[in-house]
């Protein structure tokens, strides 16, 4: 099959199905690289059409997560998990404490965390079963506002690139998705004198987001086609594809999704029409920062996370630096930058 080929060329060093019926767990964890240290990921909860569908995105995650974590500089490797399930109605604590066990057979290659379809009490579950789970109550806990934060960090970098300065008052953003960290960054935007349109599956966020922050609503397919300074996905992934890319009336794409490009041709795609792509796995890694804190060895310190998250504009720069003098794409120049990190480590 094109996917289990697709495992061997992407590098990935080990990939676990696992299956506990009585728990009703049906799972997969990819580890793409120890190389830099033990695999950090989030374990994704979502209701797959399929185990290939599943299959194909715990690959995709895992690599973004190798890169990602090698961005932040956090000295970790790059895996992910995912649970095929409706995280609205199939959770349990069997589940999650069945899904620990599988982590702790792995014996500290990889570490879970909380991602899309799960959340703080859900990690706590895991760890009755296995200590190599972080973002747990009293530690780290929900990662979201810091993801946020970062994201929004990125996007005053992006809007400084391409604007001359990062001023927000009056830019006009299109934000697809409310989730927790779609909902803080349209807040922080909003805060910041940005005007929000937004979209969101969900209606009772859709309300929360028109009568609190005052964000303007359109429906989900729409977002694409407002005309905007920023466009910003914060939902799931390859939303820039074929059916999306000529719809966008934007000057920057900079978002808090993993896997925003369908694949890296819309990178290029992207840049030909004069949109500044901020690279997924770099303005988002505001939340493997939080979690990683963890592992510190010291007490968890959210001013010391704060602090960090200047690497992600920082970055940002080096990346669209990179971009420009090169004539190649953010995305390009992002994994350029990332993977001399490799370099060193090997020689």
């Amino acid at each position: 099959m094109e996917i289990f080929k697709e495992t061997f060329e992407k590098g990935h060093e080990q990939v676990v199905f696992c299956s506990d019926p009585a728990a009703g767990l049906k799972a997969i964890i990819a580890i793409h690289s120890t190389v830099l240290g033990p695999a950090l990921g989030g374990l994704r909860m979502w209701n797959y059409k399929s185990e290939e569908e599943a299959l194909t995105d715990v690959l995709r995650l895992s690599r973004s997560m190798t890169y990602k974590n090698a961005a932040m500089g956090l000295g970790l490797g790059g895996g992910k998990a995912v649970i095929i399930g409706d995280p609205h109605r199939d959770k349990t604590p069997e589940l999650f404490r069945a899904f620990g066990r599988f982590v702790e057979s792995l014996g500290g290659r990889y570490i879970t965390a909380e991602d899309v379809g799960t959340c703080e009490e859900d990690m706590n579950y895991i760890a009755q079963e296995t200590y190599h789970v972080v973002g747990l109550t009293g530690k780290s806990g929900n990662p979201s506002p810091v993801t946020a934060y970062g994201v929004f960090l990125g996007i005053k970098a992006a809007v400084e690139w391409v604007f001359g300065s990062d001023d927000l008052k009056g830019k006009k953003v299109a934000l697809q998705g409310l989730g927790h960290v779609g909902m803080e960054v349209a807040r922080l935007l909003t805060e910041s004198g940005a005007e929000v349109t937004a979209a969101d599956i969900y209606p009772d966020r859709v309300k929360e987001a028109q009568e609190i922050l005052g964000a303007k609503i359109v429906e989900p397919e729409k977002i694409y086609e407002v005309p905007c300074d920023i466009f910003s996905p914060c939902a799931l992934g390859a939303i820039i594809n074929e059916n999306t890319i000529d719809r966008l009336a934007c000057k920057i794409v900079a978002g808090a999704a993993n896997n925003q490009l369908k694949d890296e041709n819309f990178a290029r795609r992207l840049m030909d029409r004069g949109i500044l792509y901020a690279p997924d796995y770099i303005i988002n890694g505001g939340g493997v920062i939080n979690v990683a804190e963890e592992l510190s060895g010291m007490p968890y310190s959210i001013e010391r996370v704060f602090r960090k998250l200047s690497v992600i504009p920082a970055r940002l720069k080096e990346v669209f630096a990179l971009s420009r003098s090169e004539g190649i794409t953010t995305a390009e120049a992002a994994d350029r930058v990332t993977e001399k990190r490799f370099e060193k480590v090997v020689a």
